[in-house]
């Protein structure tokens, strides 16, 4: 079954992988999607799931707005969209979708809204070739033949000049780069249709459902951790030579204590054979 969430795009950036090769990614903001509707065979004739993205200030939602959205116990949001071909069974009305709906090496299919060109030609337009640019040629730029002349009249679907851009373009069998849960990130190698800032919708490619490509192993510049256990470690191997010296200090002051009385003894000895030789000169 199909899945899908709502994004906003960054714009495009490149990561390096381990092997040494550069991969260009577009980066796409995913906000926690709320599901706002669910969609039944029995009550709408379809089944599908309606997922609400991009919180805004209740000042700028109207009463069917903070009405509808009511029913998910959740806030006003700016976009409201469909995703059918889901599993509705594994939906409940207010569930938050996060990034982590996709994996790594995941294909995907991303639709947005392209940016405006504003009033082109055919040439900007629709890529015809243009005329010699000689002043001779008297035909530059211009629309050309706009068909026979039986029908007195130009054909429908005639390519002419008009209104380029701002429309609905889906990119197909993107690959997932890399998924960030914590920054709310997906990064998706290729590039992606609309503006920066501009709303997309990645859901599961319908060409490749299911399929998983082998992740991409990126190079990561975050410096390691310093780890603390380390630190106590060579504090305590700092403190053992120290008690080891205090109790060798203990055992000679113990050992002095000891020789002391033995010493005063022997001067006391010597003292009195001193005084026995003393006493036997005199009488001589």
């Amino acid at each position: 079954m199909r899945k899908g969430i709502l994004g906003r795009k960054i714009g495009m950036t490149q990561v390096f992988a381990k092997n040494g090769k550069l991969v260009p990614v577009t980066v796409i903001s995913v906000e926690p999607n709320v599901v706002s509707q669910i969609k039944t065979m029995e009550t709408d004739g379809y089944e599908a799931v309606q997922l609400a993205f991009d919180t805004k200030r209740e000042k700028l939602a109207n009463k069917p707005e903070l009405g509808h959205l009511k029913k998910s116990n959740t806030s006003p949001k700016r976009f409201l969209r469909e995703i059918r071909g889901v599993d509705v069974n594994n939906y409940t009305l207010g569930q938050e979708i996060k990034a982590d709906i996709f994996a790594e090496g995941e294909m995907v299919d991303v639709t947005g809204t392209s940016k405006g060109k504003g009033y082109q030609g055919v040439i900007k337009r629709f890529h015809q070739s243009r005329g010699p640019m000689g002043h001779g040629s008297q035909y530059h730029r211009g629309v050309g033949s706009l068909g026979t002349m039986r029908p007195m009249r130009v054909l429908k679907g005639k390519k002419l000049p008009g209104h380029m851009g701002v429309n609905t373009v889906t990119v197909q069998n993107l690959e997932v780069v890399m998924v960030d849960l914590e920054n709310n990130v997906i990064l998706v190698k290729g590039n992606v249709p609309g503006a920066k800032k501009s709303l997309v919708m990645i859901r599961s490619a319908i060409k490749n459902e299911g399929k998983v490509n082998e992740t991409i192993e990126l190079v990561t510049y975050v410096e390691p951790e310093v780890v603390e256990t380390s630190e106590e470690n060579v504090e305590t191997t700092e403190e053992t030579p120290v008690e080891e010296t205090q109790t060798s200090e203990e055992t000679v002051s113990e050992e002095q204590k000891e020789e002391a009385p033995a010493a005063e003894e022997v001067k006391e000895e010597t003292s009195e054979a001193e005084v026995t030789e003393a006493q036997e000169s005199t009488e001589e």
